[in-house]
């Protein structure tokens, strides 16, 4: 009997399609893999077998795929790190400027948006808003700002998961795991916005929690993980994040004589303890010393090149490592049944969230998180419905920067945003997670944005540039119509408003019943069509170089260079009669 398991184990390893094995299990690797496989069947004993169950070159195998991997994702981390510093130094000016002015709550929304894809990271973000309120913003508007930073955080692993476009299936995957985050941001943001207009639900739930609440100094904490990844992107460029709140105070700017430039430094090797004014690259005090990219010359527009080279530089080493991290990842699944992987990750949903939310606690940043765990899904090793609790977890996860941030502040005000940001979160979670039907609406988006990706491959650049950028733009311009002292302004802003609500009823008769939707398909497999011709045309074109030649062979026919000898072999030989 166990000669015959031993046998049939044997078999379903060296299979490659379900077709093949006579249990009809699903393994990676498999040609015909899917996600679909129902898992009730599989045990913990079979989870342990998997994971335990060894010889010593298996598990000489897992160990050096263990540290591969390891290496992958120390990089990964760490050009996300670099990611992040470099658009900061990058786009520091122009995304302080947005701060600063109590503008309507839609300009507060947009303005959290993009100044959060501008710096690449919401908990800079937050910590900007909480740092203003009082002095340039209030505690309604800083809510606004807030919001829309939960929303621009989703853009970074909306960015990872283009790692995996070379792969249709992984893309989709990936696309959909990412876009997860952003379907849960958009659509509680959608409820949450208008219901804080009117109702003021959040500001007034966290000032009767203020109330009696006195604010000390306290110590900002960074998560171990950082502690391991920031020294080394240090050595290479620092932001200053000074220099941005001054800017959205109003305290200072990127103008030379206006507090940080020129650079002040004394001669010699520049060191933090030398340099006593810098610009939008700083240096570390911790260790005196000044990263590789800082220039003691330098003006705003050279730490704005600097920036960007680490900010390309960073893409560069985020898609290698991403693309080595998910090889490594494939290799070591490579043949494991999938029933046993998503038993073994098949956690409860909530304590799916408490792990989402201790991983970003550890690495105090969501888009790591999410970021981190996009590859696995685009792998097939995390599904969907795993990566939503995950995500959900990582919202909750981020929003103690903003509290930390908020006990070195000196007003409570700031502890009120924090923790309307908090309570943001956890209201999201109570609309779209616990009912099962409300799950599907964030879920059902995502995925009908992973198949769009398999249409046209180039769908989430256009995804990234309308969402993250082009929408948000609008926006914010409509409002300012609303925010000049002039009945001609706001007569004309109200104008475009109507064009705009028009235009967006249009486009959903259209959309529904039009064959609006048909028509996006096809125009997207006609694009996506064209891409795979024009990559496969020079492959096809030897194939069928090879065909006509082995034609030519076959039948005797003379090839085209022959011909052209033939016949000026024919004239040359004319030629010489006529001269005879």
């Amino acid at each position: 009997m166990t000669d015959n398991n031993d046998n049939k184990n044997e078999v379903n390893k060296q299979a490659t399609s379900r077709k093949d094995r006579p249990t009809g299990s699903i393994h990676f690797g498999d040609d015909d893999f899917e996600l679909e496989e129902n898992i009730a069947d599989a045990t913990w004993k079979e989870v342990f077998e998997a994971c335990c169950v060894h010889s010593a070159a298996e598990w000489g195998y897992i160990a050096a795929g263990v540290l591969t991997a390891f290496f992958f994702l120390y990089f990964f981390l760490f050009a996300l790190e670099l990611m992040g510093s470099g658009a900061k130094v990058m786009t520091g000016c122009k995304a302080g400027a947005l701060f600063g002015d109590d503008t309507n709550p839609v300009a507060g929304l947009m303005v959290g948006i993009l100044a959060t894809v501008l710096l690449q990271s919401s908990s800079t973000t937050t910590s900007i808003v909480i740092s203003l309120i009082g002095s340039a913003i209030s505690v309604s508007q800083g809510i606004y700002m807030i919001m829309g930073a939960n929303i621009g955080t989703t853009v970074t692993n909306t960015i990872v998961s283009m790692g995996q476009m070379a792969d249709a299936n992984q893309l989709e995957r990936a696309f959909a795991g990412a876009t997860v985050h952003d379907m849960f941001n958009y659509m509680t943001v959608a409820i949450l916005f208008p219901l804080e207009i009117i109702t003021g639900y959040l500001r007034h739930l966290t000032k009767a929690m203020v109330k009696n609440a006195t604010v000390k100094d306290g110590e900002s904490w960074e998560g171990p993980v950082k502690k391991f990844v920031s020294p080394l992107g240090d050595k290479i460029i620092k932001s200053n994040s000074k220099l941005i709140t001054a800017v959205a105070k109003g305290t200072g700017s990127c103008k030379e004589g206006d507090g940080f430039y020129p650079i002040l430094c004394e001669p010699g090797e520049p060191t933090a303890s030398k340099c006593k004014q810098v610009g939008l690259i700083s240096c570390n005090s911790d260790d005196d010393t000044c990263p590789s990219f800082f220039q003691p010359d330098a003006t705003a527009k050279d730490d704005k090149v600097s920036g960007g080279v680490v900010f390309f530089l960073s893409i560069v080493i985020l898609f290698i490592c991403l693309l080595g991290l998910v090889t490594v990842l494939q290799k070591m699944l490579l043949g494991m049944s999938t029933r046993v992987v998503y038993k073994a990750t098949d956690v409860n949903g909530y304590l799916a969230m408490l792990i989402g939310c201790g991983m970003t606690l550890l690495v105090q940043s969501s888009s790591i998180t999410t970021s981190t765990l996009t590859p696995l899904v685009g792998i097939g090793a995390i599904r969907l419905e795993q990566m939503y609790p995950l995500t959900l977890g990582a919202n909750i996860g981020t929003t103690v920067t903003g509290l930390l941030a908020s006990l070195v502040s000196d007003s409570t005000g700031s502890l009120q945003v924090a923790l309307a940001h908090l309570f943001f979160n956890i209201t999201g979670i109570i609309i779209f997670y616990p009912v099962p039907y409300m799950r599907t609406f964030p879920l059902n988006a995502a995925r009908q944005l992973g198949k769009a990706t398999r249409m046209w491959r180039g769908f989430p650049l256009m995804y990234i540039a309308v969402m993250f950028v082009l929408v948000p733009m609008l926006f914010l311009g409509v409002s300012f119509f609303f925010m000049e002292d002039s009945k001609g302004m706001t007569v004309l802003g109200s104008l475009v408003v109507v064009l705009l609500f028009m235009g967006a009823v249009y486009a959903t008769y259209w959309w529904r019943f039009k064959d609006g939707k048909q028509e996006c398909i096809d125009c997207f497999e006609k694009r996506e069509r064209v891409r795979v011709t024009m990559k496969d045309l020079p492959e096809d074109m030897e194939f069928l170089k090879a065909k006509v030649a082995a034609l030519m062979e076959h039948t005797g026919l003379p090839e085209e260079e022959d011909e052209e000898k033939q016949a000026d072999k024919v004239t040359d030989d004319e030629d010489d009669e006529v001269a005879a």
